[in-house]
């Protein structure tokens, strides 16, 4: 019985990995939204659609309402984590984010106390999905931090993150390829003094001709 019911949740647990966090016609409206401050906006907009979703998922007893109210949560803090992957992208890229970036910081200022609400209220079934409400308020809070920021002094910050990342990716690499060409140099070394080993020194005797022969 343990073993299934592990088997259960492993099972969950890869489904809820595998699940996109946006519908195919949120992800439709993404993909056509090239530019940074639009994109932006849209993800706030799909942020807040699912808060509303699970406020009313709260105001309803009803079955299997548990689930649904960690899945809008969970997709609620991926939709924020992509916000800031757009933003930093577009900082990298020396765009002009700053009208997006009010707009998210405007709609998380109005999110944030509506989940501090939602954990004050203790509802029953919290347990099945205070995780995920503890994620979502506490990636808010960062979202909101990171969307206030000096848009300079986080600039900044995207590009020293990212020569960190080359040069770390650099000396994992190097190591590795120092590492061949060193130990194939003793190889090689050793080779050679086994073929110098292995050669006979060089005679006047003929082909099966031996020293008693000779004289």
């Amino acid at each position: 019985m343990k073993i299934l019911f592990g088997c259960l949740l492993l099972a969950t647990s890869l489904a809820a990995q595998n699940r996109d966090f946006l519908t195919a016609d949120e992800a439709d409206q993404i993909r056509e939204a090239q530019e940074p401050n639009l994109r932006l906006t849209l993800y706030i907009k799909f942020a807040r659609q699912r808060i509303e979703l699970a406020k009313s998922l709260l105001g309803k007893e009803k079955p299997g309402r548990s689930i649904m109210v960690h899945d809008a949560l969970e997709d609620y803090a991926k939709i924020l984590d992509a916000i800031d992957a757009v933003a930093d992208e577009a900082l990298a890229r020396k765009a002009d984010v700053k009208a997006g970036l009010t707009a998210v910081a405007k709609g998380e200022k109005e999110m944030l106390p509506l989940l501090e609400k939602i954990r004050d209220s203790q509802p029953k079934d919290l347990e099945r999905y205070d995780y995920a409400l503890k994620n979502a308020i506490e990636t808010t809070s960062d979202s909101m931090q990171a969307a206030e920021e000096d848009l300079g002094k986080r600039t900044r910050d995207v590009e020293a993150r990212q020569e960190r990342e080359k040069k770390g990716r650099e000396e994992a690499n190097t190591p590795m390829e120092g590492k061949a060409a060193s130990d194939k140099k003793p190889a090689d070394k050793a080779g050679s003094d086994s073929d110098k080993s292995q050669k006979k020194p060089p005679t006047l005797m003929r082909k099966g001709e031996t020293l008693e022969k000779k004289q």
